[in-house]
């Protein structure tokens, strides 16, 4: 099953005879670039490459969120120059969302734009960051702050890529997943609550492909975020905040899955606040949270400081902070105004959920 979000197309990569297509999208290039982190080149790269018909130049960043910053999109744009590199080359950003991040947005600035494929190697970039165009670093300790909306040509899933996850990593991802579950899918939401769930038994292909139609399908509508697609921000306005608060934090770093995880808890209690979702519902939101996810309660003392950093939020206008909310199970508001005595209390409720 393959998918069109109305600006790159979405393959997935099964067979030896399913790259033909990507070694077609490389033979229309004049060079081949790949991007890839430390690991990605050593694990996935070398897998890539009996299949990938070419030569190319491979350029590495370091790991991890705490690198995607102007450094790195200014050390892909050295590397393009050092090697000539014209407005015909391709770039393959072969890594999870880190570097399909920065990756697509040195593609957009270079020359003013070269072609660029996303090659995502990791759940959270396979079912969010390498669909939609979203590009960008972070800057000055705040997520995303510079980026420009950019999509690749195409999109290749390779679902073998998941076996190269530590367990953190993959379940970190799953996150996403479960957001557009929530925002979306309610009977699929519905089944990851049973009892009976369990990560191990899940079938990533379907997840994969059921996370990516539901994400595409709400990029088609709105690709420029005015409205709809703002959906799809369920769950981030806290949660970027909380990541980007212990992003230089060692010893309590939070992976965005995790941080996630914790604002759709904080922002579920804030739908029924409003009355978007009964008791009930809060109630079933929170208990499949806590089951999935190993969260932690948050210092009381780190809460002001959290809440200041939603103030860069991208969504926010005219001063006040917007959330988006859900509007019951499988349905979603957005632009809710939220006050930030408001924030405190759905960041106490969640810390009363988990102690």
């Amino acid at each position: 099953m393959d998918f069109s979000n109305g600006k790159s197309l979405v393959f997935f990569l099964n067979t030896g005879s399913d790259f033909d297509l990507l070694n077609a999208e490389i033979q229309k290039a004049s060079q081949v670039f790949i991007l890839a982190d430390e690991n990605t080149a050593v694990h996935c790269v070398t897998s890539l490459q009996p299949f990938i018909d070419c030569t190319y130049h491979l350029i590495t960043w370091k790991v991890g969120e705490p690198n995607k910053t102007m450094d790195a999109a200014i050390h892909v744009w050295a590397e393009l120059t050092k090697h000539e590199a014209d407005r015909n080359v391709l770039l393959i950003n072969v890594g999870g969302g880190v570097i399909g991040d920065i990756g697509g947005f040195a593609a957009g600035c270079y020359k003013r734009g070269i072609r660029y494929i996303q090659l995502p190697t990791s759940l959270l970039a396979m079912v969010d960051s390498s669909v939609g165009g979203k590009t960008g670093v972070d800057f000055n300790g705040f997520k995303n702050h510079i980026g420009l909306f950019n999509s690749p040509s195409h999109v290749f899933v390779h679902l073998p890529f998941l076996k190269t996850l530590p367990p953190r990593e993959l379940l970190s991802g799953f996150a996403e997943v479960v957001k557009h579950y929530l925002i979306a899918d309610k009977k699929a939401f519905l089944e990851l609550a049973t009892p009976s769930f369990e990560l191990k038994k899940v079938n990533w292909l379907a997840s994969v492909q059921k996370s990516i139609a539901i994400k595409s399908k709400i990029v088609e509508e709105d690709y420029l975020e005015t409205n709809a697609r703002k959906s799809l921000n369920f769950g981030h306005t806290l949660g970027h905040a909380i990541e980007s608060f212990y992003l230089d934090n060692e010893l309590n770093r939070f992976l965005h899955g995790e941080a996630i995880a914790v604002g759709m808890v904080a922002e579920s209690y804030l739908s029924y606040h409003f009355g978007l979702i009964s008791e009930k519902e809060l109630s079933v939101i929170t208990s499949c949270l806590r089951k999935l996810f190993p969260l932690q309660p948050l210092p009381e003392t780190d809460f002001k400081s959290i809440i200041s950093l939603v103030a860069q939020d991208k969504k926010n206008s005219a001063g006040q902070n917007r959330f988006t909310l859900l509007k019951g199970i499988g349905n979603y508001s957005v632009n809710h105004f939220v006050e930030e005595y408001l924030m405190q209390e759905a960041l106490h409720y969640f810390n009363l959920q988990i102690v």
